[in-house]
């Protein structure tokens, strides 16, 4: 059947641009929050304007992927229940437990006091500000928590049996807390925190290239640098034992990203590919640059450990390995860039290099030039980890248990073709409308206004109010 009138294909693809374009908003907001909430700590504690300024220039970038992480994520939940209305009736007890979690206990959390931290500055105390704050950053925090843990369900399905065609619940903190939680959240939290870093390290660059504001921008460019020299290599750390887990609760995604054909015999190691042309109807790599023994010390951390080929799956069962293949290459390439370019600032802002950066910008242009280039490489890192994440887990919904063949909806065609190009004009209406919002934000640059003073104390003493002069 042609795949643009086959109902599963164009489910999935609808489902699947909505997800990779939602994904590019939400992990900036969850990781701002928690550094808008940090600086805003730093201002009530030091009262220095400083921190206060800091606070709202990155509070607009916020605001702006706030706002279309919202419009984007919304038909997300309604697709469960349109395009994937027998995996909804299926999985409702436990998923949609978790999706209304999410919305009742996280996301209206962060609504709710958003208010406050976007127009409260002068209406509130600070401290009640800052508790506006970090209820936000709380709430995203929360929300990425509840999102990951009904992706990871499906990923390692837990805590259920499948009975009369429906997921019945044996363990509800079994499949809440399922095996692929504790790496799949802690490796999107760190993305979320490792990509607003970079945002803001590369905007920070982006001035001082254009010599603009470099009082404001360089000590912000440096504590970016800083806590991502920790962040960048720890979040690598956390992908390799990701990666190790695989091969027990998902051996046949593991086997795809590596494009393993066949397990390595005992005594002998697994080689790791560089590159490859996967031929799945040949259940081979029509060709391919490997080292010896990688694979295998990677996952087992053994030269001569044991890692299962995608030939031991029937091929029903084998998920696609082109996407899988090169999206890990490609993520892990972008991953390795962003920790480079931050150990090597380090180094130079060490040698109080810094010190050449604010005075002559020029000296240091390839350095500046090249945060620029983070901030689109850690965006293709996120999308890239997120198709081998999800094409990964193919040709399952829930791994093991539903097939995603088994979970789309009785969509006539037509609907389907013409909501996959609706989404696709108004999505990319809202994403550029975000960038021209953003861009007018970078071109204005920050407001040097004063801090809101905190209100006088009560004193107990009553002033009555003056009455002007002529008045009866």
């Amino acid at each position: 059947m042609d795949l643009l009138h086959n109902p599963e294909f164009l489910s999935r693809a609808q489902f699947g641009f909505i997800a990779l374009f939602h994904i590019l908003w939400p992990p900036l907001t969850i990781g701002l929050a928690l550094i808008l909430f940090a600086l805003e700590a730093a201002w009530v504690k030091t009262r220095k304007g400083f921190y206060y300024q800091q606070a709202r220039f990155w509070t607009k970038i916020f605001l702006i992927n706030f706002g279309v992480g919202v419009i984007s994520g919304l038909p997300m939940e309604f697709s469960f229940g349109t395009n994937w209305g027998p995996f909804s009736i299926a999985s409702g007890d436990f998923f949609g437990n978790i999706l209304g979690f999410e919305t009742a206990m996280a996301f209206m959390l962060e609504a709710g006091f958003l208010g406050i931290m976007l127009f409260g500055w002068k209406r509130v105390s600070p401290g009640m500000h800052l508790f506006a704050t970090g209820m936000v950053a709380f709430g995203s925090t929360l929300s990425a928590f509840w999102i990951m843990v009904a992706n990871s369900w499906m990923q390692t399905p837990a805590g259920v049996t499948m009975q009369h065609g429906k997921f019945a619940i044996t363990s509800y903190f079994d499949a809440v807390f399922n095996p692929d939680l504790a790496h799949g959240f802690s490796h999107m939290f760190m993305a979320c925190i490792e990509i607003s870093l970079v945002v803001i390290a590369g905007v920070s660059a982006y001035y001082l290239l254009k010599q603009r504001h470099r009082e404001f921008f360089l000590p912000s460019f440096k504590w970016a640098v800083i806590a991502l020299a920790a962040v960048a290599p720890l979040q690598i750390l956390i992908g390799d034992s990701a990666g190790g887990a695989l091969a027990q609760t998902q051996p046949a995604k593991l086997a795809a990203i590596e494009a393993l054909w066949h397990t390595n015999k005992p005594g002998e190691g697994a080689s790791w590919a560089i590159a490859a042309l996967p031929n799945q109807a040949a259940q081979k790599n029509d060709w391919e640059i490997t080292v010896p023994d990688v694979t295998s010390l990677i996952v087992t951390h053994s030269l001569t450990g044991q890692v299962q080929g995608l030939s031991d799956f029937k091929p029903a069962d084998q998920p696609p390995v082109l996407i899988p293949f090169y999206s890990f290459r490609v993520m892990l390439v972008t991953g390795v860039f962003i920790a480079f370019m931050a150990v090597v600032t380090l180094w130079m802002l060490w040698r109080r290099k810094a010190q050449m950066l604010a005075a002559s910008v020029s000296r240091n242009k390839w350095l500046l030039r090249g945060w620029l280039l983070t901030i689109p490489a850690a965006y293709i890192a996120i999308e890239a980890g997120w198709l081998v994440r999800e094409v990964g887990r193919q040709p399952w919904i829930v791994y093991g248990m539903m097939r995603t063949s088994h979970g789309v909806g009785n969509v006539p065609v037509a609907v389907l073709q013409w909501s996959l190009l609706s989404y696709v004009v108004f999505y990319s209406v809202i994403g550029v409308a975000a960038l021209v919002f953003m861009r007018g934000v970078l071109r204005k640059g920050p407001v040097f206004e004063d801090p809101p003073h905190p209100p006088a104390r009560h004193t107990g003493i009553h002033f009555q109010p003056a009455v002007a002069q002529g008045s009866h």
